[in-house]
């Protein structure tokens, strides 16, 4: 791995506000190609910006958060939840004086390994993949950084830093117990994978700034599937006022505007409910953080716990609201027909492109033979590329993939 000179950029490092405890760009661990930096961007501005401009993430308008996107033009994608991601994690991560860039990359790439179709065609992958190396959306989105995404004559991926990696693998805390290896602990191909090319300390929490794009992520997507449910209408904010988290909201929020019209009572009661569960985060942060009283990042990753989180209370209220939108909201029975239509195509193009990988797009039957997946006994391989084929499509595209596959008058109109 590279190791930044001193001197090499123009930038003045030091001169970031950055708390003790938080990611410094001048001492980064490097990538897993060599490279020269940049003059004008620190390393995690760069891994930013290479994260936006890459395929994967352009994909992301035309994925589904919850309903697919045929189903209305103002519903979430993925990609207009992972900039509202990005949004809140720079916010916490400028409150807590850690590196707001490096929070933004990890919120902007944990995404991007999502199939289409949100957690229904995982579920599908998943299954498929059960006996030939199985799937996972986070290992996913490390694979994508790392190596689907070719854009560079030097390397596979992105050749994103050592933190950013680090982030989007260990977001929702360490993957190994001590003492485990990621073979006994059977942890997904990919991660294993990066681990053997740059240590990842798989055993040790990660930044600060990771932990704080994960906590981004649960506000953002709790608050508004809240405000897309109330727009299909799965429920109503009467519905809501027996949710704890939402029970002294709503009424201040009427009462504080009585005249106003009932759609924007929904956007200042979400905007609300996101307030709060964000000085909540703070409050709580700042409580851990004094605790342990960190002098480095390295305090935070050997700390043994996470430093950003909700309180008990507020973890009790998220979860209330959460067990409020799986029976209200996931299960409704509009949501769940749209379920059973997607994850039967998601499973007819898995299972047309391991019976006659010739299917594939030429690009995609080389990558096959070139990792003899094309052989008889070239199953685990196979299943690996086409499970990123499949992974990588939008919602339409996956439609279109299954039209031209299975109507049998798609060529003939």
């Amino acid at each position: 791995m590279s190791n930044l000179a001193a001197d090499q950029a123009t930038y003045n490092y030091c001169a970031l506000p950055l708390a003790s405890y938080a990611c410094r760009p001048d001492q980064t661990a490097g990538r897993i190609y060599p490279s020269t930096e940049s003059a004008t961007r620190t390393p995690f501005q760069r891994d930013r910006d290479r994260i936006i401009h890459c395929s994967a993430f352009r994909r992301l308008k035309y994925k589904t958060q919850v309903f697919v996107y045929h189903e209305g033009d103002h519903f979430r994608t993925r990609l207009s939840h992972t900039i509202e991601v990005a949004q809140i994690a720079r916010s916490l991560a400028r409150a807590l004086f850690v590196n707001e860039d490096l929070a933004e990359a990890v919120a902007l790439a944990h995404d991007l390994g999502h199939t289409p179709f949100a957690h229904v065609g995982e579920d599908v992958m998943v299954e498929c993949m059960n006996d030939v190396g199985g799937f996972d959306h986070n290992d996913q989105s490390l694979r994508v950084l790392t190596h689907l995404e070719r854009r560079y004559p030097a390397w596979p991926g992105l050749n994103l830093t050592w933190e950013t990696l680090e982030g989007v693998a260990k977001h929702n805390g360490p993957l190994l117990k001590k003492g485990e290896t990621p073979e006994s602990a059977g942890l997904p191909v990919t991660v294993t994978m990066v681990n053997d090319q740059m240590d990842l300390r798989l055993d040790t929490y990660a930044s600060v700034e990771a932990q704080v794009a994960a906590l981004a992520d649960d506000i953002a997507y709790n608050n508004h599937d809240v405000e897309d449910g109330l727009r299909a209408g799965l429920f109503t904010l009467n519905d809501l006022r027996t949710v704890p988290l939402l029970a002294d909201i709503i009424p201040q929020v009427e009462s504080e505007w009585p005249d106003c019209e009932p759609k924007i009572i929904i956007f200042e009661v979400i905007r609300e409910m996101i307030g709060v569960m964000i000085e909540d985060v703070l409050g709580e942060t700042r409580r851990r953080l004094k605790a342990l009283n960190p002098s480095s990042v390295e305090d935070v990753r050997m700390a043994g716990h996470a430093m950003v989180a909700f309180s008990d209370p507020m973890r009790d209220k998220v979860d209330g609201l959460r067990e409020f939108l799986y029976e209200n909201m996931y299960r409704h029975y509009t949501v769940r027909r749209m379920r059973t239509k997607v994850s039967r195509v998601v499973r007819d193009l898995y299972e047309a492109f391991m019976n006659e990988y010739h299917l594939l797009p030429p690009e995609w039957q080389k990558r096959v033979e070139d990792v003899g997946g094309g052989d008889v006994d070239g199953i685990r391989p196979r299943a690996r590329i086409v499970a990123d084929y499949i992974a990588g499509m939008t919602d339409r595209y996956a439609i279109k993939e299954h039209e031209r596959l299975f109507d049998l008058h798609w060529d003939l109109r």
